[in-house]
């Protein structure tokens, strides 16, 4: 990486925490709908980054979220996840692109993009979800949430793409 993408993976790190911490983890819509657009770091990591250093920071951020949400690791364990996971999903939503690192993600076809998004959101909501309520019991209620939290993510992280994009 070079040191404009250090630069601004760092703001993107810190901007995109204390916003989560400040003002999203504040919105609890019907009692079980919150956004999490902390995610879209690990999303915007450079595809041609460093992996190890991709799930390290996405355990520091999650850890972060964790700290300040009262939430005992289960932020750090979904983002960890995702990040593991991140090159299969990439794969999965751009297909032979992705092997030779010629995407962009500002710059690929809606379906291709929202595919992305959408795989990364619910995947994290639904490990975050299941280990918060880790009780078979509730496991409707952890369905519920990660559909209804995934659906408000999803939109929510789609709006800022396109409006940083526009900027851009």
């Amino acid at each position: 990486m070079q040191n404009s993408e250090v630069f601004q993976n760092i703001i993107r790190f810190i901007g995109l925490a204390l916003l989560q911490v400040l003002v999203l983890n504040h919105i609890n819509f019907l009692g079980y709908i919150n956004p999490y657009l902390y995610i879209l770091f690990v999303m915007l990591f450079p595809f041609t980054g460093n992996k190890t250093l991709l799930i390290f920071l996405g355990f520091f951020l999650g850890l972060t979220i964790d700290i300040f949400s009262d939430t005992g690791g289960v932020h750090a364990a979904a983002t960890v996840f995702i990040a593991y996971i991140r090159p299969a999903i990439l794969k999965f939503s751009f297909g032979i692109s992705y092997e030779y690192n010629v995407i962009k993600l500002n710059k690929v076809a809606t379906n291709e993009r929202l595919l992305y998004i959408s795989a990364v959101v619910i995947l994290h909501h639904l490990v975050l979800f299941l280990l918060e309520t880790f009780n078979i019991s509730h496991i409707l209620l952890a369905l519920k949430s990660t559909l209804f939290s995934s659906i408000f993510s999803i939109i929510l992280i789609f709006s800022v793409l396109i409006l940083w994009g526009r900027k851009r």
